[in-house]
């Protein structure tokens, strides 16, 4: 079967004379309407888990509210065990040769993802979500559509470049059909996933985010998570109060993450099976839902309701604060999902208090705290992801408004610098792994011979008989001996092959020293040679090593550069030659 698909694979291309790219451009329609139908899989199961339990599938917060407060409680933490459960069956298939995540098989792997892994993980996620828990459904949502994705590949017998492209298809397939946003879906795949955005793989994952959105909305009845009010006309001074979302939200995002962090530490040292851990963040969940059920669930409902009827600040401040235990308890116990729409709760909250704040020092002056919540999920998006232009594109997809864009690109940007400043945190590690490796080039195109000189150890004096320099040669697996005075000076080199010329011709050398053997027009480096200077060098040379001296005025010898090093420094500073 498999041969009779890559020979179908291979006519059709000779038939209709597809290239790579078009071919491309095919299977990306296949994986978008795959990756919507993976989606629509978890949600109808996540469905069907609510009537299960409680009857009627819908808002968690409404399942919460008409439920016992006993019932609150002790229904999440029922459902994290029963995730924790999953979870351990799930990594009985985990290995260390492939990447369980879709980001890293994208970006570091080859783009296979793990079948059972990833199935295992997205039935305890389903657990997880459909009791309550605090967290995101869009991650498992992301991996399903990706999994799908690369079987489809694997099944065509895609090499793994093509592989691993086809994958970041499926991803921006399951981003669009979790937000209903194509465009934002293919720049979050290019900006986090892909780290750059070149048309020969934007243009497939363009491709696959629009049918993906095209097939939800032909074959199901959904409809966008968020339910955007009409922006209104910001003018004025009122323009400057967004820089100061973006100074907020910047400096929040960063904060947020680190509280995941502490939290998923802090579970990780509990001395208790990962079942129980898992039992206890529902259990948390499950306690503050008795005074606020809005901790439910991934909080779509709650944001909707802040950007269509009126909040008080208390009230903000405590669902707020909720959430976000809430949030750390339930992603820090291990369960799986995703923070990207509790990052989006986060913001609009942070904004609509914002807004309400500046309303009261300027009532006049001043948009409803509504406009300060939508900007604000964009610019705490933008801070925590590092990815400033998905955030804008996102939002502006979701309110259609021009009116928007202004406010919005100023809060995101300022967010994401302002969020940069303050550390080098990311929703995903991915993100922090290229920040890492941007920072490693940066200083290697900095890095000078200095760091690179090792010591000299085969150096002789020029008065060295030929016995002693055959011992050194015997002793170091070299070319050259490099001959310097008694204040240490740079004198020139004598080459073995001389030396072994005269021993081999029997010639009498009990007279000659190294001074006989001289080299004095040898090739030489200075500390404070650049790399790329350097390479040219020893493209020049084509040896092992070269010395390396102070200055050409002062050529007292500081040691050696070996061509290894050397390389090994230049690729880490270009890994893509």
């Amino acid at each position: 079967m498999l041969s009779f698909l890559l020979k179908l694979r291979t006519r059709a291309q000779d038939l209709f004379r597809l290239s790579d790219a078009h071919t491309m451009l095919v299977w990306s329609v296949v994986v978008g309407v795959a990756g919507a139908f993976a989606t629509i899989a978890f949600r109808e199961g996540i469905a069907l888990l609510q009537v299960a339990v409680v009857g009627k599938s819908g808002s968690f917060v409404e399942m919460a509210r008409r439920l016992p407060w006993t019932v609150r409680i002790w229904l999440p933490a029922a459902g994290g065990l029963i995730a924790g459960v999953f979870l351990l069956i799930a990594q009985r298939y985990a290995d260390k040769s492939n990447h369980a995540d879709y980001m890293e098989a994208v970006a570091i792997g080859d783009g296979v993802v793990p079948v059972k892994l990833s199935l295992w993980r997205s039935v305890s996620s389903l657990f997880t979500i459909a009791s309550g828990g605090s967290i995101g459904r869009e991650g498992p949502m992301v991996q399903l559509a990706a999994l799908a994705a690369s079987l489809i590949g694997r099944w065509v017998h895609f090499d793994p470049s093509r592989l691993r492209l086809l994958v970041a298809c499926g991803a921006a397939a399951g981003i669009t059909s979790a937000y209903s946003a194509p465009i934002a879906g293919a720049f979050f795949v290019t900006e986090i996933v892909l780290g750059s955005i070149a048309m020969e793989s934007f243009g497939p994952v363009v491709v696959s985010a629009v049918v993906a959105n095209i097939t939800m909305r032909e074959f199901t009845r959904y409809q966008p998570p968020y339910e955007m009010p009409v922006f209104p006309p910001v003018a004025g001074a009122e323009v400057l109060l967004f820089v100061g979302l973006g100074l907020l939200c910047g400096a929040a995002a960063p904060q947020f993450l680190r509280v995941l962090d502490v939290s998923k530490a802090n579970f990780r040292k509990l001395p208790v099976p990962l079942p129980i851990r898992l039992a206890i963040g529902g259990l948390v969940v499950g306690i503050l839902s008795v005074w606020t059920p809005e901790v439910w669930g991934n909080g779509y409902s709650v944001v909707n309701s802040i950007l269509h009827s009126p909040w008080t600040w208390t009230a903000l401040v405590v669902v707020l604060v909720f959430k976000l235990v809430a949030t750390a308890a339930t992603s820090g116990s291990g369960a799986v999902g995703g923070v990207f729409t509790p990052t989006l709760f986060m913001g609009a909250v942070v904004g609509a208090l914002y807004g309400q704040g500046m309303h009261a020092v300027w009532p006049n002056a001043t948009s409803g705290s509504f406009a300060y919540a939508m900007v604000g999920m964009g610019a705490f998006l933008a801070g925590a992801t590092q990815a400033p232009l998905m955030a804008i594109l996102m939002i502006f997809e979701m309110t259609l408004s021009y009116q928007v864009v202004l406010p919005l690109m100023l809060a995101c940007v300022v967010a994401y610098f302002v969020s940069r400043a303050i550390g080098k945190t990311s929703m995903y590690e991915i993100t922090l792994h290229r920040h890492r490796e941007e920072q490693e080039r940066s200083r290697l195109r900095a890095t000078q011979m200095r760091e690179l000189i090792r010591p000299a150890e085969t150096v002789v004096l020029p008065n060295a008989s030929v016995q002693e320099m055959t011992r050194v040669f015997l002793e170091y697996p070299v070319k050259y001996l490099y001959v310097a005075n008694d204040s240490g000076a740079f004198l020139g080199v004598v080459a073995l092959k001389d030396i072994t010329a005269d021993l081999l011709e029997e010639r009498d050398t009990s007279a000659k020293t190294a001074a006989d053997y001289l080299q004095p027009h040898f090739d030489v480096l200075t500390p404070d040679m650049p790399l790329g200077v350097a390479l040219q060098h020893f493209l020049a040379f084509q040896g092992e090593r070269l010395p390396v001296v102070e200055s050409a005025a002062h050529p007292r010898l500081a040691g050696v550069v070996y061509k290894s090093s050397l390389l090994d420094a230049y690729f880490r500073m270009n890994p893509s030659r």
